[in-house]
């Protein structure tokens, strides 16, 4: 018998690309999926290239048994798509580089290989992460931290609101301190929209 998967805590329908939604990450199945993600070389920023399914166990089950950290496993149409994690900044070595503020959340994400690439599929998945952190009321502002030299997630960032604070050195890498508040992001989402 087939264990049930975690339901879905958000969900998003998007015309001409189908649904996409957000579940509690599963220890047990979902490992072997995002392995097969963080080793191809698209996912370098990631740090886990030469991991092996241990390793990112290891990695999730560290984030599992954090009171202020959680990975969220985002599906296309019932089929795993993308990664989500969420985090407190004032937990987190962000948090040791910035003023972290009331209402701040962290957020990393990945966006799984394309079987078939769709026509802004990215920001879909982009626009509905930050939908479902903004549905929590207590969140104000969204903390990112991309290494300097991913160019594709600063573009895509700036493209949904988020605006370059500073350079920081964290243990890992440079990286680029940004964030996005809420009027900034509907602001951003109006123009994507419009444009």
């Amino acid at each position: 018998m087939t264990r049930a998967l975690p339901e879905p805590t958000y969900r998003r329908f998007v015309a001409g690309l189908g649904t996409l939604s957000l579940r509690p990450f599963d220890l047990t199945e979902d490992v072997t999926t995002l392995h097969s993600w963080v080793t191809q070389p698209y996912a370098r920023y990631w740090g886990l290239l030469d991991a092996s399914v241990a390793d990112v166990h290891a990695e999730y089950l560290r984030i599992e048994q954090s009171a202020h950290h959680r990975a969220f496993l985002g599906e296309h149409d019932g089929r795993p798509a993308f990664l989500m994690e969420r985090y407190e900044p004032a937990y987190d070595a962000v948090g040791q580089v910035y003023d972290v503020a009331p209402g701040d959340i962290g957020m990393h994400v990945l966006v799984g290989p394309a079987i078939t690439p769709i026509a802004g599929f990215t920001a879909a998945v982009f626009e509905t992460i930050m939908d479902s952190l903004f549905s929590d009321p207590l969140v104000d502002r969204v903390v990112v931290e991309p290494d300097v030299r991913n160019v594709k997630i600063q573009a895509l960032n700036e493209r949904m609101g988020f605006r370059k604070h500073s350079v920081v050195q964290l243990a890992d890498k440079q990286a680029w301190l940004s964030f996005c508040t809420r009027d900034q992001y509907a602001d951003a989402h109006r123009m994507n929209e419009a444009g």
